[in-house]
């Protein structure tokens, strides 16, 4: 297995798997979430974040250094761009809802620690992508 800049590349006969598991597993350890329970999805169904949402203010050093990582995330885990990039909208407002949202999709990375991309060989080759960003 190979590393580069955080991800972690396994190749395989005819196959190769991406992921960043050791670099989820640090982000986990930096903000504290090493044990915190998963949840089955990275966003509320009917989750509506708005800039002025009453909520007490939140830190926003703290907030934007967990948006930078989700996004260096999305280079292996599509299944996050949504959420990610809602909370970005609110870099400079941030709430402690706002927070509560992001701690929500690091939870949803810890029930999801073990997936990957798998490239594989093909004879013909066609390009198909798949993801469910709902």
């Amino acid at each position: 297995m190979s590393y580069f800049l955080g991800m972690e590349i396994k190749q395989a006969q005819n196959e190769i798997f991406i992921c960043q598991r050791k670099y989820l597993k640090a982000i986990l350890k930096r903000f504290g979430m090493e044990e915190c329970k998963s949840v089955s999805t990275p966003m509320g169904n009917k989750e509506k974040l708005q800039k002025n949402d009453g909520a007490d203010p939140a830190d926003e050093g703290l907030y934007r250094s967990s948006i930078g990582c989700l996004m260096y995330l999305t280079a292996t885990r599509s299944d996050i761009m949504f959420p990610e990039s809602v909370l970005s909208r609110f870099l400079n407002c941030v709430s402690e809802l706002h927070m509560v949202a992001a701690k929500r999709v690091l939870r949803y990375l810890k029930g999801t620690i073990s997936y990957r991309i798998k490239l594989g060989k093909v004879q013909d080759f066609k390009l198909q992508g798949y993801s469910n960003i709902d």
